[in-house]
């Protein structure tokens, strides 16, 4: 059985996932869905009998389709989702899932009425060097932890604008917040404080904060802050650090080292997270069987639900209880 895909939104992060279904037997991308016709006719082109849409009940009114994924800017989320849960269609999102907290709530509760099988782009958690640690901290008991996102601001309209992306914490940042949940454990109170030096001076039309400082409460009475930043002219750390009676774990991306007394390890990730992630989801439309999916939407909204609380804490000055 040939699996028939769709894609909603056709850019950067569709492409990586494109690339990877390429590589994939028993798989074909039928139909692209883009509000800009030339682009979902130039990615349809890569593809056998692939069709190109600019509505969304068009292209599943024409395909039949087994698994969707939607690949669009945060502010744009809604009918995507509603449309494919109406005709009980399989999909992967990426995050974020929006730029408030009402309608990632109200899809959450049409999926789980549906019971559809669903996953979020929260592609670390399929590095090895992940794995890896929860085996680590397993053995150990972690007191705290230091995030980072660090670098510089996504040069695209849509970012830039606190309605567009819903800010750096919750479009960017989300990714180390989902880690160290999924690490660690829920988070039940958030403290954030941000500002504007730079960016909004130096890019036109930016009002999203470029610098900004979440410190979190876990129910396993761990604390943690994660900060981030766009403001640099270069990449710098993107990661997170634990702290445990065992020693440090520090995680960038898919690499981990272990720092302990009296010793030093390094583990490297030896498989493709993105790859991971479409095989996971692939698998689950093909068997039914969604337990090798690491993140499902389901279990994302509490992510997405940090984030939208570190943006309420920032703009009341007070801390935030989940």
């Amino acid at each position: 059985m040939t699996l028939q895909i769709g894609f909603i939104g056709t850019g950067g992060i569709a492409k990586n996932h494109l690339g990877n279904l390429a590589k994939m037997e028993g798989v074909t991308v039928s139909a692209f869905c883009d509000i800009a016709l030339e682009r979902a006719e130039q990615a349809a082109r890569q593809w056998s009998d692939a069709k190109a849409f600019t509505s969304i009940s068009d292209m599943l009114d024409d395909r039949k389709l087994d698994g969707v994924y939607i690949c669009i800017p945060p502010m744009a989320h809604g009918e995507a989702e509603q449309s494919l849960i109406e005709r009980e269609i399989p999909f992967l999102v990426e995050k974020p899932l929006g730029i408030d907290r009402a309608l990632p709530a109200r899809i959450a509760e049409q999926i789980k009425a549906k019971r559809l099988t669903t996953s979020v782009g929260f592609h670390w958690r399929y590095h090895d060097s992940t794995r890896k640690a929860l085996q680590l901290l397993s053995d150990s008991e972690a007191g705290m932890a230091l995030g980072y996102w660090m670098g510089g601001m996504p040069m695209v309209p849509w970012w830039r604008v606190q309605q567009g992306s819903g800010g750096q914490f919750v479009e960017q940042t989300t990714h180390i917040t989902d880690l160290l949940r999924y690490l660690c454990g829920d988070v039940t109170e958030v403290y954030a404080a941000y500002g504007q030096r730079v960016m909004h001076r130096k890019v036109e039309g930016t009002d999203v904060a470029d610098v900004g400082t979440v410190t979190m409460k876990l129910r396993s009475g761990m604390v943690a802050t994660v900060s981030n930043t766009c403001l640099l002219p270069v990449g710098h750390h993107v990661g997170l650090d634990l702290y445990t009676d065992q020693g440090i774990l520090e995680i960038r991306g898919g690499n981990l080292k272990e720092i302990r007394k009296d010793r030093v390890t390094e583990y490297k990730s030896s498989t493709n997270a993105y790859f991971a992630e479409d095989a996971a989801f692939l698998k689950a439309i093909r068997t039914g069987d969604p337990s090798g999916i690491l993140s499902t939407y389901e279990d994302a909204i509490k992510t997405h639900e940090v984030t939208i609380a570190a943006n309420e804490s920032a703009a009341s000055g007070l801390p935030v209880k989940l």
